[in-house]
């Protein structure tokens, strides 16, 4: 273990941050999401629910600030609903480490599974929550 790294990040996911270039996308995926189906590199992250991981992915890594949504979640398939407190979850740990506040865009079921597939890595999470699924794009790391 390392000091000030969050135990839910596993040396390979670590690893996989640390490589993607800035606006590479890695998918958070929640335990309904077919992974293996859409990307060659899914990365296994039982037990550990999307918004814990992000608390542990968002101290380490930017978002993309030259697009207008870094962050791009599943909209519900038609007549399907979306259950809000699953985004708010999401907001609150966003809020938490991105000053910026980026919004969060909607994306239909199968651009959404396009994009996967385009994606750097899928990390399969054991989130239970439908439409749990959220993408984030990787920024420039600014150099202090």
């Amino acid at each position: 273990m390392l000091k000030g790294i969050s135990p839910f990040l596993s040396p390979e996911l670590l690893a996989t941050l640390n490589t993607m270039g800035h606006g590479d996308e890695i998918v958070l995926a929640d335990a309904h999401f077919p992974g293996d189906t859409m990307n060659d590199y899914v990365i296994r992250a039982d037990g550990i629910k999307i918004p814990e991981l992000m608390d542990a992915i968002l101290p380490l890594m930017v978002l993309d600030q030259y697009v207008d949504c870094p962050l791009i979640m599943m909209a519900a398939v038609e007549g399907d609903t979306l259950d809000p407190s699953v985004e708010e979850s999401y907001r609150t740990e966003i809020d938490k480490h991105c000053p910026e506040k980026p919004p969060i865009e909607l994306l239909e079921r199968f651009a959404f599974y396009d994009r996967a597939q385009e994606a750097f890595a899928v990390v399969m999470t054991s989130e239970l929550a439908k439409y749990g699924n959220i993408i984030l794009k990787k920024g420039v790391t600014p150099v202090d």
